[in-house]
């Protein structure tokens, strides 16, 4: 399969499952697709994130040896919402290693606190910092000001995903 060419035939789930079922558990055909996410153009960047998506919820180990490279293009100047978007939601799924959870926690505070960063963006930063609290109880009074200050503020699907995230952070033990 010419893997370009595929990602850039057409943006569908449909394409993308079908990229994903043949990378499979392949760790070559991971890493191609990687190379292009990391080094092709906007489009081809923009595309192949869903796709790593796709593969990291079927075979999570692939992602792992990837996430400081995918944190470093995230954040990348004028790089498209899509993969910080994609970034953020394998985030959210994955067991994060203790070596990014500083920076993946810092970063997902300064989305939450920005009005200007997009809706999904925002809801998967409150996830990530209540699945890092259970590990670090220190988290959770920081996230609840944090969702306190922007409840008033923010849209309908913030103020939910807020909401669910107070009730989550209440059945925790106190520390």
């Amino acid at each position: 399969m010419d893997l370009k060419s595929e990602i850039l035939y057409e943006h569908s789930r449909r394409q993308v499952d079908k990229i994903a079922g043949w990378i499979g558990r392949d760790k070559g055909r991971f890493k191609e697709l990687m190379n292009l996410f990391l080094h092709g153009e906007y489009r081809v960047t923009q595309r192949s994130a869903w796709i790593i998506s796709a593969c990291s919820q079927r075979h999570p180990e692939l992602i792992t040896p990837w996430l400081k490279s995918m944190l470093d293009k995230s954040e990348e100047p004028g790089v498209h919402i899509a993969v910080k978007r994609n970034v953020l939601r394998i985030l959210e799924e994955i067991e994060i290693p203790k070596s990014l959870l500083g920076a993946v926690i810092t970063r997902c505070f300064n989305d939450l606190a920005s009005e200007d960063a997009a809706i999904a963006v925002r809801v998967y930063a409150m996830e990530i910092i209540l699945r890092a609290s259970v590990q670090e109880p220190d988290l959770r009074n920081e996230l609840r000001q944090t969702i306190e200050q922007m409840l008033p503020h923010g849209g309908p699907a913030i103020q939910s995903r807020a909401r669910h995230v107070l009730k989550k952070l209440a059945r925790l033990p106190t520390v």
